[in-house]
């Protein structure tokens, strides 16, 4: 007698009620979603019908996928604003520190350190590469949200990374003007 033959009768219908338990069909799939629900189920399906149109459409579901895809790109350019914000923003204060430091050093009688450069052409090097910096930055974010409108309507000037963005590039371009306004 082979291994085929001392099954039991019932083996048959245990392995297709198996099969069903891995692979069920949508219904299944619905009433397994359910089932700690009370279900007054019918021989027709009628609570089953009903929960099913509980369930999002495909077009629903894409809208959603969508409006999340549009805030997480929103979110990764403003991430990308605020690391060009916080670049700049540290060119700008060490231009600024390091024209202070120099000069200063430059005024006293201690020769302490040997100048290659004038403190005011480093400083306004620095300034000049952190205001550049955020401009760059600011275009780049401009340009992001800009190509996000035929998905999405976003209001650029409403963005609180944009506005501080537009903040720093004056505060950058009038510190920069002031070096400048002090060689003259």
């Amino acid at each position: 007698m082979t291994g085929d033959d001392k099954r039991a009768p019932n083996d048959g219908a245990a392995s297709n009620q198996k099969a069903q338990q891995t692979h069920p069909s949508l219904m299944g799939r619905i009433n397994g979603l359910f089932s700690g629900m009370k279900q007054t189920e019918s021989k027709d399906g009628k609570a089953v019908k009903e929960l099913a149109h509980e369930l999002k459409s495909s077009n629903e579901l894409a809208q959603d996928r969508t409006s999340l895809a549009v805030k997480r790109t929103i979110m990764g350019a403003d991430r990308t604003l605020m690391a060009w914000l916080r670049t700049a923003l540290s060119m700008i204060s060490f231009g600024f520190t390091i024209y202070k430091v120099l000069e200063g050093l430059k005024g006293s009688d201690v020769g302490v350190i040997a100048q290659q450069y004038d403190p005011r052409d480093v400083g306004l090097f620095l300034v000049g590469l952190g205001t550049l910096a955020m401009l760059m930055g600011t275009v780049e974010y401009w340009f992001s949200i800009k190509g996000m409108q035929p998905v999405a309507t976003i209001t650029i000037w409403k963005r609180p990374s944009f506005i501080m963005a537009l903040i720093i590039s004056w505060v950058g371009f009038a510190v920069f003007v002031s070096i400048i306004a002090r060689l003259l």
